[in-house]
Parts: structure tokens; C-alpha cells; sequence
């Protein structure tokens, strides 16, 4: 895939492109001075391979983007899809969403079309009683500098700004207010994963309180606060949240992502389940305040060579704990390529009994 970088030399923005796999071409053509002031010189970071919606349009570009994007709208995610959620005991789903949803029909630099498909799932939603729960994914300038939060280059810049935190609160009042009278609007996660340090207490809490406000002027669904991910207290928004009217806090767990889970047995990632996060499950659930959601899972680990017997017991320690979570639990995700990721995989194929 081909893509285009933006090289910051001091205060003057270069343009450069990666014209192969091979080859990159810059847009200066002068002598070369070697000076700190000198344009020819620049400092390239590569962030590593990224994967989000932006990298898509940028790399497949303005002609092939849109049929790419509608086609996947139209063919991943269909109406049996939540006949088989329904039929198989789940009461809901949580849809996730790029702030460019708020910028339909013209959400330049992405295609023209999620909004539509957020409609369809209301929608279906409705027609066999499921609930939706909105999960802003990625937030302008990204929260957590990932790809599936539309980072451009692995850089983390929201809530730098008062305009950038006012900019994503308008699209949770959109989103609210377009869907208010929907039965199947159950809560609004107002943003997905941001990790700290990069994004600050100070700006969270700001935004927190201004997005909160967005949804109660049009709906009395629930509002998820996610907890940050890295150095951060699992306890920060617990006050601000109990505050707060039908409150939820989100936290994600993966025996994954950590080098401590590297070297872990099948039975010590089992052990870990109902050790650890009954623990950390206990440390932030409280009598009286905010509901906690385990917004993200998955029976997946980094155990080679393991049975199908094993991922069974796995599955089945999570969803044990987790279901104590006094707003549920939401696997990650549906569908997927990688089996073990795919709850319809897993039903399917009688690795999850639900």
C-alpha cells in the first residue's frame, strides 16, 4: 500500500511520498547546507504499520476507496446477523464508530456511507430486540495513536485543545439526538481506549462532563466513561462518574498485549482470570456508584499448541467472572478473520457456550 508521510522540519511542513515499497521522493530540489534551518534535512519516524480506516482511503485513494467501504457496509455485517445474536441469548451489541460519522455526507478524507450503515443497525436492532451501545472508536487526531482509532502516524493529539474536545462532543450530541427515539439506543460509550499519559486526567475530565451533558439534552441512555489505558488509576473517574445519572465505566482485559502474560500455562492464564480479574473487577465496583462494563474480551491468548478443550475452559473462566460485571460484559468482536477472535466462530463452532 502506498502512502503519503508529512515531514515536520522545525516550523515548515514537507511533503514527501512513498512511491513503492522501495522508494520515497521528497519535494525539495535546492542545495543542501546541512544547517538545523536547512529543509533538505529531515528527521523521518516511522511509527510502524498501521491499520485504520484512514490508511484505507489514503492507500486505495479517492476512486477505489468508496467501493471498497460500501461493499464491506453492505456485506459484513447483514440483518441475519442479528437474527443469530438474538436467537443465541445476546440482548446487545457495541457498534463502533469514527468521529467522521458526524461529517456524513462529506467526511473528507474518508467515504460517504457509515451513518447509512449505522441506520440498518438500528434498524435490524429494533426488529429483534437488541440493544445498541455507540462507542466513539476514534476521536479527532486520535486518543490512543492506533490504528483502529484513525491515527494518521502513530501520533496521539486529542484533547490538546478546547476545539478538539468540542469537536468530539458534537458528535455525540448528533449521534444522541438522531437516535433518541429508537428503543434500541442503550448507552453512548463516549470514547474508546485512550491511553495515558498522552491523554491527560484534566482534558478526560472536561470532556467527560461536556459529553455527558450532550446525551442527557436528547436521552436518558447510559453513559459509558472508559478508563485509561497505561499508568493511570483504575479508580480516577469513579467520583466524576458517580456524579453522574445512569453512569457506566468501561475497562478492557486481555491476557495479552503484556509481557507478563508471555510465558503463562494454560492453567496460569485460567488462574490469572479468576484471581486477578476478580480482583481488579471487585477493586472498582462499588455499592453506590457507576455500573462497570467489560467493554472488551476475547478468548484468545499467547499459548501455543493449545485444544480446543483448553479454549473452552478459557472461554468459559471469562465469561464465569465476567458476568458479574453489574452492566455485562461485550466480546471482541462478531466477526473476524482470526477464529478465535469471531463469537460467531466460537458459538459456531462450540468453543463459547453461552
Amino acid at each position: 500500500m502506498v502512502r503519503d508521510y508529512v515531514v515536520y522540519q522545525y516550523d515548515v511542513a514537507f511533503q514527501i511520498k512513498a512511491k513503492s515499497e522501495v522508494l520515497v521522493t521528497a519535494d525539495f530540489a535546492g542545495n543542501s547546507e546541512w544547517g538545523d534551518n536547512d529543509p533538505s534535512v529531515l528527521v523521518i519516524k516511522i511509527s510502524g504499520e498501521l491499520q485504520g480506516e484512514f490508511q484505507v482511503t489514503n492507500g486505495y485513494g479517492s476512486q477505489r476507496t468508496p467501493q471498497i467501504m460500501w461493499n464491506h457496509w453492505n456485506t459484513y455485517i447483514v440483518e441475519d446477523d442479528y437474527e443469530f445474536i438474538s436467537s443465541n441469548g445476546l440482548n446487545a451489541v457495541r457498534i463502533p464508530v469514527g468521529w467522521w460519522i458526524g461529517s456524513d455526507p462529506t467526511p473528507n478524507p474518508y467515504v460517504e456511507g457509515s451513518l447509512h450503515a449505522m441506520d440498518k443497525a438500528f434498524l435490524w436492532a429494533k426488529k429483534y430486540g437488541v440493544k445498541i451501545i455507540i462507542d466513539l472508536h476514534a476521536a479527532p487526531d486520535s486518543q490512543n495513536s492506533w490504528g483502529h482509532s484513525s491515527s494518521r502516524d502513530g501520533s496521539q493529539e486529542w484533547g490538546k485543545t478546547d476545539e478538539n474536545i468540542q469537536q468530539t462532543v458534537s458528535v455525540i450530541e448528533l449521534l444522541t439526538a438522531r437516535y433518541a427515539k429508537n428503543p434500541s439506543l442503550y448507552a453512548v460509550e463516549l470514547i474508546n481506549e485512550p491511553v495515558a499519559p498522552g491523554v491527560s486526567l484534566e482534558s478526560l475530565d472536561k470532556y467527560y462532563k461536556a459529553g455527558y451533558e450532550a446525551v442527557r439534552k436528547h436521552s436518558n441512555a447510559y453513559v459509558v466513561l472508559s478508563n485509561r489505558l497505561g499508568p493511570a488509576d483504575l479508580r480516577e473517574f469513579l467520583s466524576l462518574a458517580s456524579g453522574f445519572m445512569r453512569s457506566v465505566i468501561d475497562v478492557h482485559y486481555y491476557n495479552l498485549f503484556s509481557s507478563e502474560f508471555d510465558s503463562m500455562t494454560v492453567q496460569k492464564n485460567i488462574d490469572f482470570v479468576h484471581r486477578n480479574r476478580t480482583s481488579q473487577l471487585n477493586y472498582i465496583t462499588t455499592s453506590n456508584g457507576p455500573r462497570i462494563f467489560i467493554g472488551e474480551w476475547a478468548a484468545e491468548w499467547d499459548v501455543n499448541g493449545t485444544t480446543k478443550e483448553e479454549y473452552q475452559k478459557f472461554a468459559e473462566a471469562q465469561l464465569h467472572i465476567y458476568g458479574h460485571a453489574t452492566f455485562g460484559w461485550a466480546y471482541w468482536t462478531l466477526k473476524n478473520v482470526n477464529n478465535h477472535w469471531s463469537l460467531e466462530w466460537m458459538i459456531k463452532n462450540g468453543y463459547i457456550k453461552l
